[in-house]
Formats: C-alpha cells, structure tokens, sequence
C-alpha cells in the first residue's frame, strides 16, 4: 500500500471510481458520472485552496482517495474543513481506507486546521464505522434532504477536533 499526493494524472482513475459510487450508491448525491476533465478541474480547485488530495494505491493501482476542503467560505470558517473518502467497493474492509484517512487528518493537522466535518449519507455504516474509529462525534443530522433513486435520504453529521 502506497499514500501519497494525487497528480493530475490520476484524474482517470478517480472519476472511474467515483462513478461506481454515482452510479451504483446513494453515497454520493451525484447523480451525474463525471468525466476525467472534470475529475481533474476538482483536484485543480482542491489544490489552489492548498488543501490535501491523497491516493491510495495497491500494485500500482489507485483504490481510493480522499480529499478535503474549506468547510464554508466565510474567513470564520478558516479552520475548519470537510473531509471525504473514496475507497474502491473490492477494498472495503482492508484497512486501506482507515490508513488513508489518517494520512489526511495528519495533514490538515499541518496545515493548522482544528476540525474536520464529514457528512454521510445514512444508511451507510461502515463509513458511520470509519468516521467513529478515528474519534469523530455524530453532531446532528439534516433529514431526508436528497433525493436519488426515487428516495429521500438523511446526512449524518460528524466532528472531530483536532488536537
């Protein structure tokens, strides 16, 4: 297993993942698949903000990713992000996702960000499983505010302060 920066040549193999999560989950609220170009203008925009993008990958193959971001734009916001991560469904389960995501919290630890929001579309266990490992706290929930395959689905909200 290799952590490491995305480059922009890693675009491809994102969106490839990522599309499974759009396509086959309500995971994610896109319902659209993207494209390796707009794959590519969000790592772009996640790396001009100066906010870690990392990749995990197996035998030379990205399995999954995890980036963050500002949490609002207001300056107030300035030291907080959002936290999101992609494993490849194959790879649940393996360790790989908690390792990648420590990796990001040690960055935004560098960076001098103090909390780290994750909001998870419910049900979604080992994500809810994932988050509480690493210490985040459920904060509350926003109920039933997305709609993909002809339901209404909850995000849980979650929190952790770095120390």
């Amino acid at each position: 297993m290799d952590i490491r920066t995305v480059n922009e040549d890693d675009a491809s193999a994102i969106a490839k993942l990522y599309n499974y999560y759009i396509n086959e989950t309500i995971i994610t609220f896109e319902e659209t698949a993207v494209s390796t170009e707009q794959m590519l203008e969000r790592i772009r925009k996640i790396q001009h903000a100066q906010y870690p993008w990392l990749v995990v990958e197996v035998n030379g193959n990205i399995i999954g990713f995890a980036y963050a971001s500002p949490w609002h734009e207001r300056s107030a916001y300035r030291y907080t992000a959002e936290s999101s991560i992609y494993l490849s469904h194959q790879h649940v389960g393996g360790g790989y996702g908690k390792a990648l995501y420590k990796a990001l919290l040690s960055q935004l630890r560098a960076i001098g960000i103090k909390n780290v929001m994750a909001l998870i579309a419910l049900p979604n266990l080992p994500s809810v499983r994932l988050n509480e490992s690493l210490g985040f706290k459920p904060v509350g929930a926003y109920n039933n505010v997305g709609f993909k395959f002809e339901r209404f689905i909850s995000v849980g909200c979650y929190q952790l302060a770095l120390e």
